[in-house]
């Protein structure tokens, strides 16, 4: 019997990784109205309320626009089918808006950084106690907006979504350090003044240890960095439950966008006629990419049992 024909799975698993993205793309819009509707409010009272801190933290949500904005392009163009040429489709163009998000982080954190210092150097008013019940608000929309990013990024494996859910984790940090200085100033009074800044101050360091942090996964995945080894076991698992496969010779997957390219070289019995061979290595193929291990395509060598690769 002739083997199914092979795009119709390879299309299946890119329609999957499609709507993964379209889902991604509606959070990503959606944490746009969020954060413009936050950095309106945070730079109001922060100017009202006499708080530079709150201000710097008001900066910081209409910069997660911008990164939200990214990531949203981002998904749109990794979601775009393979061309001539690009055979491989555009699936690093995701995990590169994450390094350009991740180090526009690190970015914001040095320019707030700066600030702060010339803030604390430079006389100026206390802030006013309603800022506080605006970090309250603030902390807690960024919190579970956060926690819904990550969720939804990890989801659809998206690490420029994930990246941009701590943008605004570090929004909600940069929020806490923010209330605590200006609760310290508002409690210490004349002479306290400075508090926020430099509670801003210390937001910084932990809004530039997660750029760097972001930066090395973003980077890894653009470098074509091994899965987990739980993730590759998963599809040698796979692999290996197909009949007539006797074992994995060897086996490599690289991200790219939603999903995972696979080589993996697969033994069967080596008396066995090439038209079989050649079925068997299909259905490797198509049980691959009708699992839940995002694989978007594989390709599938085939080695006579006991047995190294053969150069080719």
């Amino acid at each position: 019997m002739a083997p199914p024909p092979r795009t119709n799975s390879v299309d299946a698993a890119r329609a999957d990784a499609a709507a993964n993205a379209v889902r991604g793309m509606r959070a990503a819009l959606t944490a746009i109205v969020i954060s413009g509707l936050l950095g309106a409010v945070k730079f109001t009272a922060g100017v009202l309320g006499h708080s530079y801190a709150l201000i710097a933290d008001g900066i910081e949500s209409l910069v997660d626009i911008v990164a939200s904005i990214a990531v949203w392009g981002g998904l749109k163009v990794a979601a775009a089918d393979p061309s001539q040429r690009f055979p491989y489709g555009y699936g690093k163009a995701e995990p590169l808006v994450g390094l350009v998000i991740s180090a526009g982080l690190v970015c914001v954190a040095g320019v707030l950084a700066v600030q702060s210092i010339h803030e604390i150097r430079a006389p100026h008013l206390g802030p006013e106690p309603f800022t506080l019940l605006v970090l309250v608000l603030v902390m807690a929309v960024k919190e579970m907006l956060f926690r819904w990013l990550v969720k939804t990024g990890k989801e659809i494996d998206s690490s420029a979504m994930q990246s941009d859910a701590w943008h605004h984790r570090s929004d909600a940090l940069t929020s806490l350090a923010a209330f605590v200085g200006i609760t310290i100033a508002l409690w210490g009074g004349k002479g306290y003044e400075a508090a926020d800044d430099w509670a801003a101050l210390a937001a910084c360091g932990l809004i530039a240890f997660n750029g760097v942090q972001l930066f090395r996964s973003a980077l890894h995945e653009i470098l074509d960095a091994a899965p987990s080894a739980e993730a590759l076991q998963k599809i040698r698992s796979i692999a290996t439950a197909v009949p007539g496969v006797t074992g994995i010779d060897d086996c490599r997957a690289r991200k790219s966008g939603l999903g995972w390219l696979v080589d993996i070289h697969v033994e069967v019995d080596g008396e066995m006629p090439v038209r079989e061979g050649h079925r068997i290595a299909h259905a490797v193929k198509d049980a691959l990419l009708a699992s839940d291990a995002a694989v978007l395509d594989a390709l599938v060598h085939i080695e006579p049992s006991g047995h190294g690769p053969c150069d080719v």
